[in-house]
């Protein structure tokens, strides 16, 4: 059974997520505050952090902080915060996900369990050299791809861009982190760079380009390769 640590200060919206996560078998604790919330994670060690930005006493921002320094617990955001900014900084700080309320208890849900599965896949090792869908194989070392057994040429900015989230399976890569990892700093905020090459992608290694089964974007936040 997982253990999620929900970080809410709403009481409703609190007994909300109490009573669905717990009929869904998952054992659930509760922090109406950042500070609480970091003396449970210490305590309980979730496997599942749910957090609302707006806390009482500090900005959930820094609860995202202080949980970095000690786990590498999945940490999904809970916020009434919809600017693209806010997002990015929720994730640039170490969170893996961003659902913005209004929301959908099931939408909630099922990246909870994403989320959980993530835990339970072992990350992938500096060693893992083959990746394999029932679509395309990528060969790391050799920088290879394949496609119905021939090659597909990939240009290598395409390459890098495919290497980071091939690299990172089921996690949410923020658009800032792939921009500056493959052009760098000063091309930070240049998102239609993203957006032009992930489609370059997805024509040379998705069976239907327009509804991607493995290069998966999270509008306004980043992509996410899904093996």
């Amino acid at each position: 059974m997982n253990r999620v640590l929900v970080v809410e200060d709403d009481p409703q919206l609190v007994r909300a997520l109490l009573i669905n996560m717990r009929a869904r078998q998952y054992r659930v604790d509760a922090a109406p505050d950042g500070h609480t919330a970091l003396r449970l994670a210490a305590v309980h060690q979730p496997d599942v952090v749910v957090l609302d930005l707006g806390l009482p006493d500090m900005d959930g921002v820094d609860v995202i902080k202080g949980l970095r320094d000690t786990t590498r617990v999945p940490i999904l955001v809970l916020s009434a915060r919809r600017a693209s900014g806010e997002k990015v900084t929720a994730l640039d700080a170490g969170a893996d996900d961003y659902v913005t309320k209004p929301f959908d208890m099931d939408e909630l849900l099922a990246r909870l369990r994403a989320a959980v599965r993530r835990t339970e896949t072992p990350p992938m090792s500096s060693g893992t050299t083959l990746i394999k869908t029932e679509e395309f194989t990528l060969d790391l070392l050799a920088k290879k791809a394949t496609r119905g057994g021939r090659d597909v040429r990939l240009t290598p900015t395409e390459w890098h861009l495919l290497e980071i989230l091939v690299t990172n399976p089921g996690r949410l890569v923020p658009q800032r982190q792939l921009l500056e990892e493959v052009w760098g700093e000063s091309h930070s905020g240049k998102t239609n760079y993203l957006r032009v090459y992930i489609a370059q992608l997805r024509r040379k290694l998705e069976a239907d380009p327009a509804h991607p089964l493995y290069l998966v974007t999270e509008p306004g936040m980043g992509y996410r390769f899904d093996a």
